[in-house]
C-alpha cells in the first residue's frame, strides 16, 4: 500500500541508539515501496559492521539501503560531502517515488540534509595531521584549550564533549586564520521537497536495557574479533568510536575485558542521552512512543508535511 503525496517528501526517522529505528524504517519503506538513506555516520564504514549495529544482510535485502558500508575507515569524509551526495540521490529518487526514508541517529548529518550546512574550507593534509596528532597525544582537553583561544564564541555554544566537531572547528581555524564561528551563518537552505521528522522514543529504563542487551549481542556476534582486526588502525578518526575505544584499551592492558564491556554499555547510554538532547532542540520533530507510532503515520504524512 502506498500513500499519495502532494509533493516529494523526505521522511526522517530518528531517535536514540537502540530505540528500534532500523526495524521501523524498513516497515515504512516497504509500505511505501521506497528505499532507506542511512544517516548514521558510523555505519558508513564497511569495516565496522558489528560495532555500529549495521543493518544485517536480511535487512539490506528487504529494502534498498544507501550510505551503509559505502566508505573505508581510511577515507576522508565530512558532513558537507554527505549533504551533497544525499541531495543528488534524492533528486533521482523523487523521479520514481513520492517519498524517501532517511533514518539514523547522527543529528548533525540529518540537519545537513534538512537545513543545509555552511560552506567550510577543507584543511590541507598538513593541518589535518597536526590537529589529529594533537587529539591523539593530548586528548580532548587540548582541543578545547586551543579553541577557547582561537574561537571563544564557538566554545560558548559548542558541544565540548564532541571531539569530532572540535577537530573540524580547529582545522578551519588553523587553515584560515579566522574563527570557525565566522563561517557559520545558521541560515536554513530551501529544499525542493517536504520534510517530515519523527523521533522514536521508549521509556528510559527500557531503552537502557535494550542498549545493554545489544552490547551483549555484539560480543556474541564477534565484536571482540572485529575490534582486534581494526586495532592496528586505531589512530584513524573513524575508530574513535564507542565500542572500539574500550576494547582497544583492553588490548593494551588498561582494562579487563569485563570492565571494557561495562564501559561500552555506560558510554553508549551516555551517547543516547546526548542524542535525545540534540533532538529536543528541534521543534519540528514529532515525538512518537514506539508502541503507538504506526497508527499515526498516515495522518502525519498527509497533514503535517512541511519544509
Amino acid at each position: 500500500m502506498t500513500t499519495a503525496f502532494s509533493s516529494p517528501t523526505l521522511w526522517v526517522i530518528t531517535g536514540a541508539t537502540a530505540v528500534g529505528k532500523t526495524d521501523y524504517a524498513i516497515k515504512v519503506a516497504q509500505r511505501h515501496q521506497t528505499c532507506i538513506i542511512s544517516a548514521d555516520s558510523r555505519q558508513f564504514y564497511k569495516e565496522m559492521k558489528i560495532g555500529t549495529a549495521s543493518p544485517t544482510l536480511e535487512e539490506l535485502a528487504a529494502v534498498p539501503h544507501y550510505f551503509v558500508g559505502n566508505l573505508s575507515i581510511h577515507d576522508y569524509y565530512n558532513v558537507s560531502q554527505f549533504e551533497e551526495q544525499v541531495l543528488l540521490l534524492l533528486e533521482k529518487l523523487f523521479q520514481k517515488h513520492d517519498v524517501g526514508i532517511m533514518t539514523g541517529g547522527s543529528g548533525l548529518y540529518i540537519d545537513a540534509v534538512c537545513r543545509g550546512v555552511d560552506t567550510m574550507p577543507d584543511p590541507d593534509s598538513e593541518v589535518r595531521q597536526r590537529v589529529m596528532q594533537l587529539w591523539e597525544d593530548e586528548g580532548v582537553e587540548a582541543l578545547r584549550a586551543h579553541l577557547r583561544l582561537l574561537d571563544p564564541e564557538y566554545c560558548e555554544n559548542a558541544d565540548l564533549a564532541n571531539h569530532k566537531q572540535m577537530v573540524r572547528a580547529l582545522e578551519v581555524c588553523l587553515q584560515t586564520g579566522l574563527p570557525y564561528s565566522s563561517f557559520r551563518t545558521g541560515s536554513k537552505k530551501e529544499r525542493p521537497f517536504s520534510i517530515v521528522k519523527q523521533c522514536l522514543e521508549r521509556p528510559r529504563e527500557e531503552l537502557f536495557n535494550r542498549i545493554n542487551r545489544r552490547v551483549d549481542l555484539m560480543m556474541e556476534q564477534g565484536l571482540l574479533e572485529e575490534a582486534r582486526r581494526l586495532y592496528p588502525h586505531k589512530h584513524l578518526n573513524a575508530l574513535n568510536t564507542v565500542g572500539y575505544k574500550e576494547l582497544f584499551d583492553y588490548f593494551e592492558g588498561k582494562l579487563t575485558l569485563e570492565r571494557a564491556i561495562e564501559d561500552i554499555k555506560t558510554h553508549t547510554r551516555r551517547y543516547a542521552k546526548r542524542q535525545m538532547t540534540w533532538f529536543k532542540r528541534n521543534k519540528a520533530i514529532k515525538w512518537m512512543p514506539l508502541e503507538n507510532i504506526y497508527p499515526y503515520v498516515i495522518n502525519i504524512i498527509n497533514n503535517d508535511a512541511k519544509n
